[in-house]
């Protein structure tokens, strides 16, 4: 009998199918090791050693996997493919080794290939749960690759070090039971400085001039282009912390200069100056990485990244996807072949492209997985998965399955159509401009539609005079930089090169769960908290504090996993000159003062003002005296809806695990709830699915 360690239950119990009755299929429920949580954990003072111990509640499942290896002929390690994985085969590894020794009485090293016992230790990785990638892990095993382990140690020493010597200083400097994090603090940095971005931005007035033209009984719009051969639009750009923001605006920026305009095209007629027609290819995307597709699950459906990373999760545990934890576009060659017959079956030969499309991944570094994320088998369509798991990863699958299928597929063909017309009697010439497009051919939009639409245009002549029906002038306002969601701020991190893959989620769920920042409307906004503890850091710590640093450490992190440099020299280098920072920010430091607001209320104890604070589980109303004055009461958000319902205000809310939703007030008589206030706005007054099982759960729980 052999064993076989892999982390999770669901992964267990999908490879056991695939495997005889002589291998035995064990779960280790992810990490068995971890750094104390109690101290630090971590030997400054010899070479950073890390004091690695069995993980809480781990001791039960390291004694059932160090029994069963001691009555197997052999153990296989297959946890996932990248760091975190490959730590996990080291340490399993290395606490079997010593109860085995220890049984033998022998010390053999851990790096050789046999155990003390004579049982052989094996590492087998594959990028996919199916059969035939689990044999062929099987058949070609390799040993543990301890250049990745160190990779992952040193992440989590450095993290350790910065954790653990940085929150004291809070404490001491802003409030009790802060924490910071080496690469959270750097996206807390963006949040907070595009508040600030936009809280600065002057926002400046500007109109539009658009023309609506009849054309064989069809009305056309039409936009004003050019006055006397000069261009109206004009781009600015703002240099902001994360890169430069470019905003489009017109030259005519006052209402007298848009009325001027509207009184001169009353005189002019509209005549077709150019109709011009042009054939254009659209290509697909390439497939999947973990970060375009948090990109994608959060635009589409509004999903946190730590949702789409846990649907995913289970997708790839079932077999279903390929490992989901990847930066590389890369499809192995045996999925092409099958995608391309697919698409040959199901559309015809005319929607596949002559050659193989190949892709290349624009990161510095495609470590961790070999493969972009695709379905394991075409073959099993979106309706397959909902009967299996359930709707929600029925979506996230068919945007792997959409988007990895599209990527193999011929391009899409598409005719635009650019119609100018200028007035006339001149001097004054206005030009208008209206673009139309037809879609020839498919292409991969036959999986992948999502963003063209055909607007076919009448068919404009060159000379022909276009009776008019209205024209008009917008007034607009230049938009000041918008702030992040889940996607743009994945996006942002992955271009800078801060975290990695597997750790995009987590960063943005921690900054939440310590209430740094908060979600409204799918955007994130800086908490008081958020703000004080990102003015402090940048004020005392800008070195570690920022987007070079925080890139330039994962690059010598990446450096380590290729085995080009030694772990231990790179966190000397950070924490020698950190060590004597944070000493002298412990001594000389001011302490900061956490924002507070107003809200206009007298406290009933001592007649002080009422402001809102944030604690550790979100706002809350306290005396201006507090501690002092020990008076608080509960933070109600209200907003400016009523609801459809029965008239009553619609205040924010939270569920349990801390995510924001809209209800009435007058709960529980009322249950009316939504996600979002833009539901509000369009006018929806029904509730989404999971607002209706939210309210429905906490009005039974009241009856209860």
């Amino acid at each position: 009998m052999k064993l076989v360690i892999v982390e999770s239950p669901t992964k267990a119990k999908t490879i056991g199918k695939f495997l005889g009755s002589e291998f035995v299929v064990k779960a280790s429920m992810g990490h068995v090791m971890d750094l104390p949580k109690s101290k630090l954990g971590v030997d400054t003072l010899n070479n950073f050693n890390p004091q690695f111990e069995i993980s809480e509640g781990k001791k039960s499942t390291i004694s059932e996997l160090q029994k069963l290896a001691s009555e197997s002929d052999g153990v296989i390690l297959a946890s996932d493919p990248d760091r975190e994985g490959e730590a996990i085969a080291y340490h399993i590894s290395q606490l079997l080794r010593e109860k085995l020794s220890a049984k033998k009485s022998k010390a053999k090293s851990a790096k050789n290939e046999t155990s003390s016992s004579g049982i052989p230790f094996q590492r087998i990785v594959f990028h996919e749960i199916t059969k035939d990638a689990i044999r062929n892990a099987l058949e070609h095993p390799g040993v543990i690759d301890t250049h990745l382990v160190d990779a992952q140690t040193a992440r989590r020493v450095l993290d350790r070090l910065v954790g653990y010597k940085l929150s004291p200083i809070l404490w001491q400097k802003v409030r009790r039971g802060l924490s910071a994090g080496r690469v959270q603090s750097v996206a807390l940095r963006l949040i907070v400085e595009r508040e600030k971005e936009i809280e600065k931005f002057g926002k400046e007035p500007y109109w539009t001039i658009t023309a609506t033209l009849s054309k064989d009984k069809k009305e056309v719009e039409f936009e004003l282009v050019s006055i006397n051969d000069e261009k109206i639009e004009q781009q600015n750009s703002f240099q902001l912390y994360d890169g430069d923001y470019t905003v489009t605006k017109t030259t005519i920026t006052t209402q007298e200069k848009a009325d001027t305009i509207l009184e001169a095209l009353k005189k002019k007629e509209f005549v077709v100056s150019d109709v011009a027609k042009k054939e254009t290819k659209r290509s697909p995307q390439p497939p999947f990485t973990t970060s375009t597709l948090q990109q994608q699950a959060s635009q589409r459906f509004g999903f946190s990244g730590k949702r789409t990373m846990s649907l995913a999760q289970k997708l790839y545990e079932e077999g279903f996807i390929t490992y989901h934890r990847t930066d590389s576009v890369h499809l192995a060659e045996t999925s092409v072949t099958q995608m391309r017959d697919f698409v040959v079956k199901k559309f015809g030969e005319s929607y596949v492209p002559e050659k193989v499309r190949l892709f290349s991944t624009k990161q510095k570094l495609a470590q961790e997985a070999h493969e972009a994320i695709r379905p394991t088998d075409v073959n099993k369509t979106e309706e397959y998965v909902r009967d299996s798991l359930g709707a929600a990863y029925a979506k996230i699958y068919q945007l792997i399955w959409s988007r990895a299928l599209a990527s193999q597929m011929a391009d899409a063909r598409v005719e635009s159509t650019t119609v100018l017309v200028e007035t006339k009697p001149v001097p004054e010439k206005y030009v208008f401009k209206t673009t139309g497009s037809i879609l020839l051919f498919e292409g991969f939009l036959k999986v992948n539609p999502f963003g063209l639409s055909d607007r076919q245009l009448p068919d404009f002549v060159s000379g022909e005079t276009i009776p008019t029906v209205q024209t008009i002038a917008i007034a607009h306002e230049t938009p000041a930089p918008p702030r992040y969601n889940d996607a743009s701020l994945i996006k942002s991190l992955e271009e800078e090169g801060i975290g990695r893959p597997s750790t995009y989620a987590t960063i943005i769920s921690v900054l939440e769960e310590r209430t740094y920042v908060e979600r409204k409307d799918g955007r994130f906004y800086p908490t008081a908290v958020g703000n004080a503890v990102n003015d402090f850091l940048v004020k005392y710590f800008s070195t570690i504090d920022d987007v070079p640093f925080t890139a330039s450490m994962e690059d010598q992190l990446d450096e380590v996993a290729e085995g080009k440099k030694d772990w231990v020299p790179v966190i000397r280098e950070f924490y020698t000159p950190f060590e004597k920072q944070l000493t002298e920010v412990s001594k000389t430091a001011e302490r900061v003062q956490i924002a507070t607001e107003d809200t206009g209320e007298i406290c009933p104890l001592d007649g002080a003002p009422l402001v809102i604070r944030t604690g550790r589980f979100g706002k809350f109303i306290s005396c201006k005296n507090f501690p002092t004055c020990e008076y608080k009461k509960a933070y109600v958000e209200e907003t400016n809806f009523l609801c459809p319902k029965d008239g009553g205000k619609i205040i924010a809310r939270k569920t349990k695990k801390g995510r924001t939703f809209y209800g009435c007030n007058n709960y529980p008589n009322c249950d009316f709830a939504v996600w979002k206030l833009s539901d509000i706005k369009k006018g929806v007054g029904n509730e989404t699915d999971s607002a209706k099982k939210t309210t429905r759960k906490r009005t039974a729980k009241k009856t209860k």
